[in-house]
């Protein structure tokens, strides 16, 4: 009997989550199935979402699946025309200018979403990312909570590029 509770003492322990890896605010990530770019990103545990800054974007049919055609909107990036299938596509809703209350009205952008392979640190993950441009800021990769969570990080917001070069 004592044997008997033993083993069920073990069984109802709980499982201990394994630690989180500890990166960065800003980070290097490799996008393998874009030509292997290394990026600079922001991880940004405020946003939902993954954001990669791509401009000339198009969705289209293909086989009956919704497909969307892009270029990197990054510095130095080549001219080339990247295409992945949709996964879905992301209503991201904008407040009006808080100031202007007499305006109730936030706009929805719809933006695609694709299931991309990132390449962290020497850890592979396929997240979902928006393409949005992102030009005007100065990281054209957003690593959010969603993507976060996928590699299992934390963030220390006073440490920059702790992992390697991705190595994946």
């Amino acid at each position: 009997m004592k044997s008997l509770l033993a083993l069920l003492a073990l069984v109802a322990l709980p499982v201990l989550a394994a630690e989180p890896t500890l990166y960065g605010r800003y980070e290097y990530i490799a996008l393998p199935e874009i030509g292997g770019e290394v990026l600079k990103a922001k991880m940004d545990t405020g946003a939902l979402t993954a954001s990669l800054s791509a401009k000339d974007i198009e969705t289209f049919t293909r086989d009956g699946d919704e497909w969307v055609r892009f270029r990197l909107a990054t510095k130095g990036a080549s001219n080339k025309v990247y295409e992945h299938k949709v996964a879905r596509i992301s209503k991201i809703k904008s407040r009006a200018d808080e100031e202007d209350e007499d305006k109730d009205v936030s706009e929805v952008t719809r933006r695609p979403v694709v299931d991309l392979e990132l390449c962290l640190g020497n850890v592979k993950r396929t997240v979902e990312v928006n393409l949005t441009d992102r030009s005007s800021f100065n990281y054209p990769l957003l690593i959010g909570a969603k993507a976060l969570r996928e590699f299992g990080a934390a963030v220390n917001p006073a440490r920059r590029f702790t992992a390697d070069k991705p190595d994946c």
